[in-house]
């Protein structure tokens, strides 16, 4: 590799420059990124930098010549999406403009590749639009959930998109099909959360204090024969905060084999539910950088839909 000289844009602007290394080159390890800095390898307008310096528009960074831990050890080759995926997230995408991407994502597939998936949503999109020179994931959801998730097509969106809702400025709706007929009606729900001891995927309800606040409005949208049709207003964004609020609450999400009634998901099986029944169906909020205003819904999928029809007439056959 030869020295390499690129000039700062704007979706670099701002950005440190350990950051904007650790994503130009991936294939380099860490510790041998952090070296090059510390030795004045790395130089930005000809100066020696800091890794925490933030970069600014125009400036020059000089990349010295790296030998590539990939070159040594070829990995794997990158995860190919299939044509019929494609496809499927062609067909999934709701709203597209200068700033933003937002897709209806479907069940099974994870917004990024790692934990035993090489591919992910964001990394068959960047297949999709090779052409775009950035895009990158707002937020996640979970594997099994469906519907909407936003990208970002510039780091300026995406730092927006990251401050509003740390600021909790997106108004963010989901629909769970849970156990039980609901009775509480609207419903402000506080509980700390935190991982179960000696697992990263499994999230508990703690005393107060003990650990992070999860904050949801729940609210009934329609009672079937042995499960409720809610909508989910989350007000922060805590690993499984709905799922596991739910649980708490004695009404599950149907299809949920993590934190789910097992016995119901069989019963529930034998009517079409196949997986978790949790739906990303809308997001609202405006750009402050452009005053632009997004409302976004992702219709509930054709499985879905299905299974309440046959809890329905499940009902009227009894």
């Amino acid at each position: 590799m030869a020295v390499e000289y690129y000039t700062v844009t704007e979706n670099e602007d701002g950005q440190r420059i350990d950051n904007f290394l650790i994503r130009h080159l991936k294939q380099l390890p860490k510790s041998a990124l952090y070296r090059i800095l510390r030795k004045g390898e790395v130089r930005v307008d000809k100066k020696r930098v800091k890794p925490e310096k933030k970069l600014v528009l125009g400036e020059i960074i000089r990349i010295p010549p790296i030998k590539m831990e990939a070159e040594i050890n070829p990995p794997d080759k990158p995860a190919i999406a299939s044509e019929s995926l494609l496809a499927v997230l062609e067909a999934a995408v709701l709203k597209e403009d200068e700033q933003l991407i937002f897709i209806n994502k479907p069940s099974g597939l994870p917004v990024h590749g790692g934990s035993g998936y090489k591919l992910g949503l964001i990394e068959a999109f960047r297949q999709l639009r090779p052409n775009l020179p950035y895009i990158e994931l707002a937020h996640r959801i979970d594997r099994d959930t469906s519907g909407v998730v936003i990208l970002a097509k510039s780091r300026q969106a995406l730092t927006e998109l990251h401050t509003l809702f740390r600021d909790g400025k997106i108004d963010k709706r989901y629909k769970a099909l849970v156990a039980g007929r609901w009775k509480h009606g609207r419903q402000h729900i506080t509980m700390d959360l935190s991982q179960e001891e000696g697992s990263r995927q499994k999230v508990q309800v703690v005393e107060e204090g003990e650990g992070k606040v999860s904050e949801t409005i729940f609210s009934s949208l329609k009672n079937l024969h042995g499960a409720s049709l809610l909508e989910a207003q989350i007000l922060t964004g805590r690993m499984h905060q709905i799922r596991v609020q739910l649980q708490n609450l004695g009404h599950p999400i149907l299809g949920d084999d993590r934190y789910g009634d097992f016995a119901l998901n069989r019963k529930f099986r034998e009517m079409g539910l196949k997986r978790l029944f949790l739906h990303s169906a809308r997001v609202d909020f405006t750009l402050r950088a452009t005053g632009r205003r997004y409302e976004i819904e992702a219709p509930l999928p054709d499985d879905l839909k299905e299974v309440l029809i046959n809890i329905k007439i499940n009902a009227v056959e009894r």
